[in-house]
């Protein structure tokens, strides 16, 4: 019997076959349950999927470039509106309170500071917001129709009425008012005039609702091209 043992070892070795021992599994066996269920990628698949992962890469940085290139003309516009919006309320003032000192001063800083005021609210607010995913259409809108109002007319109304009212009070343009209704006076004194700034008003309105609904639907666009080339 010992004997036929040796003569089975002897043949298996001359047959390149190991034999296993107790407790131990074989190699092959161990190598075979290591790579069960994972992918094997050649060289080949590797070099096809590279170009394919560019390409899809390329296609995302095209459609966002285009996608803030339309979203800088919508907000540079609304800022321009926001701009006439200052320009207009200045010349109201001006001539309510009679002011010809200090016109370029004046007409440059209601010509700027409603224009950045509405660019840098607006990309806050609004553009931010939507990047982050924290915004629905309807929040879009209003945001963007409350910055035109806020904004586009009542800022620009309120930093006319304050500039050209110091001046009027430094050259006497116009009779000084009583104590404690300097307010209500020149209110009273501007109130046929101040009418006209519900043109602007109803503009900056209708472009903020515009541009609200032009910029979401940009982006949902855009956001579904992406998913779509995923």
């Amino acid at each position: 019997m010992a004997a036929l043992g040796r003569e089975a070892g002897a043949d298996l070795k001359n047959a390149g076959v190991v034999p296993v021992r107790a407790g131990e599994v074989p190699k092959d066996i161990r190598m075979a349950t290591y790579t069960h269920g994972q992918p094997s990628l050649s060289l080949g698949d590797t070099e096809f999927r590279r170009p394919m992962v560019i390409e899809i890469i390329e296609k995302k940085f095209e459609y966002l470039r285009k996608e803030k290139t339309l979203n800088i003309y919508g907000t540079v516009f609304f800022g321009t509106a926001a701009s006439f919006s200052g320009i207009m309320a200045n010349f109201i003032f001006r001539h309510c309170f009679k002011v010809k000192h200090d016109a370029l001063k004046t007409y440059a800083s209601l010509t700027t500071l409603p224009f950045l005021s509405t660019v840098v609210t607006y990309k806050l607010l609004v553009t931010d917001a939507l990047y982050l995913g924290n915004i629905s259409q309807e929040n879009c809108v209003l945001r963007s129709s409350l910055i035109g109002i806020v904004c586009g007319v009542l800022y620009p109304c309120g930093l006319a009425f304050s500039k050209n009212g110091r001046l009027a009070v430094k050259y006497h343009t116009v009779p000084l008012p009583p104590k404690g209704r300097v307010l209500l006076y020149w209110l009273l004194l501007c109130q046929t005039e101040i009418k006209a700034m519900m043109i602007p008003l109803v503009l900056q309105t209708v472009f903020g609702i515009f541009n609200g609904l032009q910029h979401y639907a940009r982006f949902g666009s855009t956001l579904e091209k992406t998913v779509h080339e995923d």
